[in-house]
């Protein structure tokens, strides 16, 4: 390895064109990967709901189904828009009363079940079935061109439009995140290190570390909106660490080497076992989410997993070499930090290590009950801004329509016309139910059957399945619309057992239910990972169950603070949160664990060496917490979408805690426990050949 970090240094303006060349096709690959906005497709295949969704999509386009609400606006006006709308490519049908019957007929004498769908005090209601799914290109371009049709008396809602609006708000606000990640990490750096150069130097190196992962997500053909949001700002804080390890051996080498280079060979020979060890825990952390049922989880845990990697290759290859180039310009602008020696704050808190101990036990218990009974919201729309147009389209569509959630039922065709339209009074008569709609309610009693065009029978009619539309008032993802679809689906299935039912409030149920077991296996495998890396690294028995421990502790204070405070957490963030703060912090509690040993065998008693250990240490973590804190803090001050706001917040947050916990707590632990763990580990108290494996040294 000395030899590769000597090559490295010699050739390092080679290395540097190189870097910046695989740009080029790193920023090709950015253009070219697709962004997925509907979170609601990362739901298992197997499930019913989503299997239904598919068979819908393929009979009857419901996945691009939208709905416009117009008002005050003439019949005759409504039904030239229609036409024009009907006429946008992507659009397969528009239904409206017309399709039912003359205009020029009062709606005050239409039947009811009629007029309850179209009409609701001065405004009217269509349905905008479009011919290919929400995401698509074609889709997205008609939700614009219908959107350039309307007046500020319309509102367009649905997925389309929804979608819509979140592309162009993600669009617009990603650059900030990173733009704002950058500002205070460069801020932190400036602060905590002690060159005003080093800050560019990291943020360029790891800049384009971070390219690269972009670039390469091509290869997974998609990523969510909530990866590409955060990618960049995540992979920025967590592998910030390497570099500033890197430089502090480099430092130190040059006082030992006459040659810059040699002494970067030396450095990069140190620092290659130490980072590598030092991102196994955060790799085995981020592809923890691989294993979620949810396959959003394997979005984000292989393209952050990836971006670690690409980080660490980075540190090893990119950064010596700008190092080297900028050295002059490195130490011309040297100055002091900001941070103190932390002497009296290791004297403190060894002296006083029961009281920390007693701490520990005392926060456990609220902290614990607060994660365990923290409210978690699942309605994807509430993550988004009120004032967003698709947004208060739906929210008036659920005021004057009464349509909370939408259900959808296919019933196979061979379902006797007489037994669908029974079907339907049992389904009206369950608790919460508005109305239902389906071609054999319309053709049975609404309507005669020859009055009905083929453009709506086909709305409702397929080869294989006959849709039914069920407009409930309960919202989306509550205990109410739970227990309502358990009925509905008793119901159903009596009457066929291919009968299915699916829509938002189905889909949102299964995510609740997929979430749960989600939290636990992530949770399970995520300790189960580091508990083994840590297992190898120390061989020790005691000493990962400790730092787990003590880490734990952490992701229990950070995610009980939510029901302290009355916030609601999105189903998301309770899942991967302590996946994340778990394998991206541990390496604080590694560094301090590792220091522990060595004082411990240089022959000084626990507390005089915990003391050592904790002042020698504490400046790195400290460092690395803050420029983990900076890089994510902004973006959830400004991210106007909740659950980006909600991930970045926690993070942020988890940062410091865990920074608390190891400065404060765990050294309390490990003199407790230092008897035990000398007794269950391998050559605690001799001489270690073990390499620290995190820059905090």
């Amino acid at each position: 390895m000395r030899s590769f970090g000597r090559w490295i240094g010699r050739h390092r303006v080679t290395v540097l064109v190189v870097s910046l060349l695989l740009l080029i096709p790193s920023f090709i690959g950015i253009k070219h990967t697709q962004i997925n906005y509907d979170i609601l497709t990362y739901l298992p295949k197997d499930l019913e709901s989503v299997a239904g969704q598919e068979i819908l999509n393929d009979n009857f386009s419901n996945a691009g189904m939208s709905m416009l609400i117009i008002e005050n606006m003439a019949p005759r006006d409504v039904l030239s828009l229609k036409e024009k709308i009907n006429a946008i490519n992507g659009v397969e049908n528009v239904i409206w009363v017309s399709d039912l019957l003359d205009i020029t007929i009062p709606k005050e004498i239409l039947p009811d079940k009629v007029k309850d769908v179209f009409y609701q005090k001065d405004s009217t209601l269509l349905f905008i079935q479009m011919s290919e799914s929400s995401a698509t290109e074609t889709t997205q371009n008609a939700i614009e061109e219908i959107r350039s049709l309307l007046d500020d008396g319309s509102y367009l809602s649905g997925v389309g439009a929804i979608m819509k609006d979140t592309i162009a708000l993600s669009d617009r606000d990603t650059p900030f995140y990173v733009a704002i990640a950058v500002l205070l990490a460069t801020l932190v750096l400036a602060l905590t290190l002690e060159s005003t150069f080093v800050p560019l130097i990291f943020l360029s190196s790891i800049g384009i570390a971070i390219i690269y992962n972009l670039g390469t997500n091509v290869f997974f053909k998609e990523i969510s909106y909530i990866t590409k949001a955060l990618a960049a700002v995540l992979q920025l804080g967590v592998t910030m660490d390497y570099s500033i390890f890197l430089l502090h051996r480099y430092e130190e080498e040059r006082n030992h080497f006459d040659d810059h280079v040699d002494a970067m060979g030396e450095a990069i020979a140190k620092t290659a076992s130490s980072v590598t060890g030092a991102a196994v825990t955060t790799i085995a952390g981020f592809l923890a989410l691989a294993f979620m049922q949810l396959t959003i989880g394997k979005d984000i845990g292989f393209v952050m997993a990836k971006g670690v990697f690409l980080g660490i290759l980075s540190t090893l290859t990119v950064l010596p070499a700008m190092i080297l180039v900028f050295d002059k310009m490195i130490h011309r602008f040297h100055h002091g930090t900001v941070l103190p020696s932390f002497h009296k704050t290791s004297v403190f808190v060894t002296k006083h290590y029961p009281w920390f101990a007693i701490l520990s036990i005392l926060l456990f218990i609220p902290a614990f009950y607060g994660q365990q009974n923290a409210e978690v919201y699942y309605n994807l729309d509430e993550s988004l801004p009120k004032d967003m147009p698709s947004i208060i389209a739906l929210t008036k569509l659920k005021e004057d329509y009464h349509m909370m959630t939408t259900h959808m039922v296919g019933v196979p065709t061979e379902v006797p016309s007489y037994q669908i339209q029974e079907m339907m009074k049992e389904i009206e008569q369950v608790p919460g139910i508005e109305l239902s709609i389906g071609y054999d309610k319309l053709a049975g009693t609404a309507l005669p059957e020859s009055f009905i065009p083929e453009d709506l029978k086909s709305s409702f009619i397929s080869d294989d399945y006959k849709l039914i539309l069920i407009n409930s008032e309960y919202k989306g993802a509550t205990p109410e619309v739970n227990q309502q679809i358990e009925l509905l689906n008793q119901i159903i299935k009596s009457y066929h057992p291919r009968t299915f039912i699916t829509g938002e409030g189905v889909l949102s149920k299964d995510l609740i239910q997929v979430s749960d077991t989600d939290f636990n296996r992530v949770n399970i495998i995520s300790i189960m990972a580091i508990f083994i890396i840590l297992l190898f690294l120390f061989t020790s028995i005691s000493v990962p169950i400790l730092l787990v421990a003590s880490i734990e502790l952490a992701i229990f204070i950070n995610m009980g603070i939510p029901y302290y405070t009355g916030a609601a957490i999105p189903f998301i963030a309770s899942i991967v949160i302590g996946s994340i703060q778990l394998g991206a912090t541990v390496d604080y509690a590694i560094l301090l664990t590792n220091r522990f040993k060595e004082e411990l065998n240089e022959g000084h008693d626990k507390v005089t060496a915990m003391r050592i250990a904790l002042q020698s240490s504490a400046r790195s973590i400290v460092t690395s917490a803050l420029t983990f804190f900076g890089s994510t803090i902004g973006v959830a001050l400004i991210s106007k979408i909740s659950i980006i706001r909600s991930l970045t917040l926690m993070i942020a947050r988890g940062s410091l805690i865990s920074m608390f916990v190891i400065l404060l707590i765990l050294p309390s632990i490990l003199i407790i426990f230092e008897g035990v763990i000398a007794s269950t580990s391998f050559r605690w108290r001799e001489k270690s050949t073990l390499k620290e494996r995190s820059h905090l040294s």
